[in-house]
């Protein structure tokens, strides 16, 4: 799988709206690849809708998948091995990308990064300027099958940190689940390693802001 074509592959236009509830006005997209399915082969149903305001980025996942469970409370706490929802994010040309990650019952995991290894995360200032909304209460659970939605507002000024918002960004979507009954990695964007890492801003596609 060649990188060039997956940078081909992957551009969504991102319109402009004057508040969240209008975002189910706009087409949603899937996250239809299972990189590495041979070992997690797992695909749960997992749509989202993204639009901006000019001053925040909305994102609305919309999941259906056989263990709907979150073990996480805690802000930045490991809320990848619960059922979770995932949006990274560079502005081009920088040497930093940022992760947002949220489980289904809302708690949520930020950071900034040159790496997977390498990062400072949000204090608690910044984390409170996302907001997060889960269609499930915010409390332990670990139930079969079932479907949740999150909502989240995301301030161009946590990524874009004192620049201007540039009308293209790098990003990728995912949905994982490391530790419910059925593990699984999916992503928007392709990503072309042996093994699962969503760590890869290489393989980011594109968000055009309109």
């Amino acid at each position: 799988m060649r990188f060039d074509s997956l940078k081909i592959m992957n551009t969504l236009r991102v319109p402009r709206l004057e508040g969240f509830q209008s975002l189910g006005q706009f087409a949603k997209s899937s996250l239809d690849c299972v990189p590495w399915s041979a070992e997690f082969p797992y695909k749960p149903k997992v749509d989202f809708a993204v639009a901006h305001d000019g001053g925040r980025l909305f994102i609305r996942f919309d999941v259906e998948e056989k263990n709907v469970k979150a073990v996480t409370t805690k802000s930045n706490g490991p809320v990848w091995e619960d059922s979770c929802a995932e949006f990274f994010v560079r502005v081009p040309g920088s040497a930093f990308y940022y992760n947002f990650e949220t489980n289904c019952i809302g708690a949520g995991l930020a950071a900034k990064r040159t790496s997977r290894s390498e990062c400072v995360h949000f204090g608690e200032d910044k984390m409170a300027q996302i907001v997060r909304r889960s269609s499930l209460p915010f409390s332990p659970v670990d139930a079969g099958p079932g479907k949740w939605s999150l909502e989240l507002e995301i301030p161009f000024a946590l990524f874009c940190e004192g620049e201007a918002v540039p009308q293209v960004l790098e990003a990728n979507f995912y949905k994982c689940g490391d530790k419910t009954s059925e593990p699984h990695f999916l992503s928007w964007s392709p990503i072309d390693t042996p093994s699962p890492d969503f760590h890869r801003p290489e393989f980011f596609g594109r968000l055009i802001l309109e």
